[in-house]
């Protein structure tokens, strides 16, 4: 199940799971034809899918959700908490409205969904795998993201705890942290040729990712191979944190 599967990173993780013959869910928030573009291309490979529309920040709709998958398929094997937000805004001009959607969307997201399906996990005996999505952002700040930065570092620490919580349950929790991926959030940005170039500037690999970059990592968090990682955060960024330090 990934949140925020619709389009961007959460596409592209969601096709790389069809790819390899999972049934996948995707869930989204009123994105209903990107959602049934994704699911066409995974059906196309071969895949099964299903789509579900559901607000992250809601735990009616995250239980309903949940319940739904397990109605549909019977278990949930595998969690992406991909869904987030990032409205750019100085930090003098964040209301309080935006501050709460953010962190709403962004980290009780990540909590809700991840405190249901682990529930789930549990009562049918234990394992599984719960992936989030987090950010170079929790690491380094940003002049128009004070609150998207806090929502990602707050998943830092969420994982870690979840992952000490679940070990005895063996479900595995770690974080992939994506540097600058060309996604709908930035792509205005990124559409204007100097500050592409300054992006890139910032970058030793030369480049912005694209959302099949992130892809490998998730899918190996996912697999036999990372049986016995848990509690990770995994750095995603063509370099560009370590010229930092």
């Amino acid at each position: 199940m990934i949140t925020g599967g619709s389009r961007g990173i959460g596409g592209a993780i969601a096709r790389g799971f069809g790819a390899e013959g999972a049934r996948v869910v995707i869930n989204h928030f009123k994105d209903d034809n990107n959602a049934a573009d994704t699911a066409a291309i995974i059906r196309e490979s071969g895949g099964e899918t299903l789509t579900i529309d559901a607000d992250v920040a809601d735990s009616s709709q995250v239980g309903a959700m949940v319940a739904q998958v397990i109605e549909t398929w019977g278990r949930i094997d595998i969690l992406v908490c991909n869904a987030g937000i990032c409205p750019f805004y100085d930090f003098l001009d964040i209301s309080e409205e935006i501050w709460d959607r953010t962190l709403d969307v962004n980290l009780k997201g990540v909590f809700l969904v991840s405190q249901a399906v682990a529930r789930h996990m549990v009562e049918r005996g234990g394992g599984g795998r719960i992936i989030a999505t987090s950010s170079i952002s929790s690491m380094v700040g940003g002049t128009q993201q004070a609150h998207y930065c806090a929502s990602k570092a707050g998943i830092n620490l969420l994982i870690k705890s979840m992952a000490l919580s679940l070990a005895p349950h063996q479900i595995t929790c770690n974080a992939v942290l994506p540097g600058t991926v060309e996604t709908a959030l930035n792509r205005d940005a990124l559409q204007d040729a100097a500050a592409r170039i300054e992006y890139e500037r910032k970058i030793p690999l030369g480049r912005v990712g694209q959302p099949d970059d992130i892809t490998g990592a998730v899918m190996f968090l996912a697999s036999q191979g990372a049986q016995w990682m848990t509690g990770s955060l995994i750095v995603i960024d063509g370099g560009t944190t370590s010229a930092f330090q």
